[in-house]
């Protein structure tokens, strides 16, 4: 009954569950899909951390390659994106084990922003991340390490 639930009213089939759980009547409980929700909401954690990363590394690299755009919403945008980025890391601290795949992934995605945002297709990015995580969420950064990309 349970599973058939799932497919037509999702809701209800979380509500059930919920009820199952707090009742302890686990031989009701619909396992499979239980786990495959569980599974589903470590995945979307992980993916919003490397979104997130995807919208910092881009905002870094327009920083660093075009010093003649950098505005004042870049940098809140920088900023922010740490702050929250910070925030799923301390509300989620097995993530931190994930954050060098992390940066690589929000690399690709960093590089696609910098791409649709700056038309700067003759640019010749590295096909790794060229800051380390450390420069990532360090907040001098990309202030202090300017020089070295220009």
């Amino acid at each position: 009954m349970t599973t058939k639930l799932y497919d037509t009213d999702f809701y209800a089939w979380t509500l059930e569950q919920s009820r199952l759980l707090r009742s302890g009547e686990l031989k009701g409980l619909d396992i499979e899909n239980l786990v495959e929700e569980i599974e589903s909401l470590g995945r979307q954690e992980r993916r919003e951390l490397e979104n997130r990363l995807g919208v910092l590394i881009g905002h870094l690299l327009k920083w660093v390659y075009q010093p003649e755009k950098r505005s004042k919403s870049w940098q809140v945008t920088i900023r922010v994106q740490r702050q929250q980025i910070q925030r799923l890391i301390n509300q989620n601290p097995s993530l931190k084990s994930y954050l060098l795949e992390a940066v690589s992934i929000g690399y690709e995605l960093g590089l696609e922003l910098f791409f649709r945002e700056t038309q700067l297709l003759d640019v010749d990015l590295p096909d790794v991340c060229p800051f380390t995580v450390e420069q990532v969420f360090d907040a001098a950064f990309p202030e202090n390490f300017i020089s070295k990309y220009q």
